[in-house]
């Protein structure tokens, strides 16, 4: 995988300006697509850096979703953005679309499941 070519992939898709500073990101996503990798894939298939890419990208959106989207004016704080899910919504579907066309190079398990306890079956067992 070219890191190079990953992080001009993860600029276009995120819009930043400088990926030096997305390092982190950029490096933990090389390493999920790393796991992700069957071990009969040519780790060199250039889709396999989309997908890292598109994971950077997503990792970023996930950051600044959790931030406050407010700016400071005259009279107070507005909100400067009224659909701030929109860019998260987009990085999610590009890594969704990416996993779909690294299909054969990669196992990804998609599928999570996960159970909530109401508490009363620790109550019940007492």
């Amino acid at each position: 995988m070219n890191i190079e070519t990953v992080k001009s992939l993860f600029l276009l898709f995120s819009g930043e300006s400088d990926a030096n500073t997305y390092m982190p990101m950029i490096e933990l996503a090389q390493t999920e697509v790393f796991k992700m990798l069957r071990s009969d894939a040519d780790k060199s298939d250039l889709r396999l850096e989309f997908l890292c890419a598109a994971i950077a990208n997503l990792h970023l959106q996930q950051c600044n979703a959790a931030h406050d989207r407010t700016s400071s004016t005259f009279v107070g704080r507005m909100n400067t953005n009224t659909d701030t899910g929109a860019p998260l919504k987009y990085a999610s579907k590009l890594v969704s679309e990416y996993i779909n066309i690294c299909s054969d190079l990669i196992n990804c398990s998609t599928f999570v499941f996960a159970g909530f306890s109401d508490g009363r079956e620790e109550l019940s067992n007492a």
